[in-house]
């Protein structure tokens, strides 16, 4: 299992077009096989920091999902909807595994936690 964890920096004066940038978004990683775990919007603190997690079983089925949305007519509007607003600045993208909590519980000792 992969997940993807993006940390955007966006306008904050255009925060009702970074919305409806992710609800689209959540349905698309949907319906390409994903399993979306929402969009996280500013609230207290930063008013310019998001941050969205979605999962693929693996990062093959990952890039299936990258190839196949960059041809999609759904995908390629989202995409504008965030060109043409300017409601994102920037992004970040990472790569994420779960931690197996089975494998290797032996042979930990004396690590730091």
């Amino acid at each position: 299992m992969i997940t993807i964890h993006l940390k955007y920096e966006i306008d904050p004066d255009k925060l009702a077009d970074f919305e409806e940038y992710g609800r689209r978004w959540v349905r698309l990683v949907n319906h390409f096989g994903g399993d979306h775990h929402g969009y996280f919007l500013p609230s207290e603190g930063d008013s310019d920091i998001a941050y969205a997690l979605f999962t693929f079983p693996g990062f093959a089925e990952y890039e299936v999902y990258r190839k196949a949305s960059a041809s999609d007519p759904e995908c390629q509007a989202a995409i504008e909807l965030a060109r043409t607003t300017k409601c994102i600045r920037r992004y970040e993208r990472r790569f994420l595994r779960p931690l197996d909590t089975e494998a290797g519980a032996e042979g930990d000792a004396g690590t730091d936690r």
